[in-house]
């Protein structure tokens, strides 16, 4: 059985990290070269850097970034945000990304996963899928940070997406995120029961309970989270002996 992944996720505009809830009311949280350096000694398993401001310019002092993250840290990493060409993904993984991640642009030019997975491999593609309820119960994907309304469904979508040849599922529930009231356990408990490839749970940690739950009875694969590590709530490593203490099987 393979081991749970507890992977920190840094959002990064600018130059810094950032966090904010429900997609909104961003503020400063410090350097991502040094934030991700701290949690690859505290044992994260990977770490996700998304560049949310992702201009041109945005895009090439982010490639900057990349060099400078994969100098200093020794566990595997993803970074997204912008990438809308093969050449932009490319860019990154030869930068040092050890995976890329689309959101906004396989929506919009679902080929481009193929494209990317059939040069590199389905490994180093993640899909991420922001999605939200809306008034009929149905989980409404969005995009362009959230602010885009689409006509996919979360479940159909993540089909796609895995049939195309993505390796992984990063999925964001814009209703919990930053809320710190756990996360959509049925959501993700649903998208293992006909998936194949891994989900990475996004949205609404707030305490080691909820990622205990998340990560329990075949729900989600890995666990992501900001702001509880971001302000030192939880503790990677505490995190960890608790997961293992209570069965459920991660790299001490």
């Amino acid at each position: 059985m393979l081991a749970k992944r507890i992977i920190p996720c840094l959002d990064v505009k600018n130059g810094q990290v950032v966090k904010g809830i429900n997609f909104e009311g961003l503020r400063e949280v410090g350097d991502p070269v040094e934030m991700g350096a701290a949690y690859s000694s505290e044992g994260a398993d990977e770490l996700v850097y998304l560049d949310i401001s992702a201009s041109f310019e945005g895009r090439r002092t982010f490639t900057d970034l990349v060099r400078r993250i994969a100098e200093r840290i020794d566990i595997p990493f993803t970074v997204g945000g912008g990438i809308s060409s093969f050449e932009d993904g490319a860019r990154l993984l030869d930068a040092g990304a050890d995976k890329i991640t689309i959101n906004s642009s396989a929506v919009y030019n679902p080929d481009l996963i193929g494209r990317i997975a059939s040069h590199y491999g389905s490994q180093f593609v993640v899909v991420a899928i922001d999605a939200r309820t809306v008034a009929d119960g149905r989980w409404q994907v969005m995009t362009h940070g959230g602010r885009k309304e689409t006509d996919k469904e979360l479940y159909s979508w993540a089909r796609e997406v895995q049939e195309r040849g993505a390796g992984e599922i990063l999925f964001t529930s814009m209703d919990h995120d930053g809320t710190k009231n756990g996360y959509a356990c049925q959501a993700y408990s649903k998208l293992a029961s006909f998936l194949t490839i891994p989900v990475i749970a996004s949205g609404g940690a707030g305490s080691i309970e909820h990622i205990r739950e998340v990560l329990s009875d075949g729900k989600a694969d890995a666990a992501l989270a900001a702001s509880i590590f971001h302000y030192g709530e939880i503790r990677i490593s505490d995190l960890k002996k608790s997961l293992l203490a209570s069965g459920i099987n991660v790299r001490i």
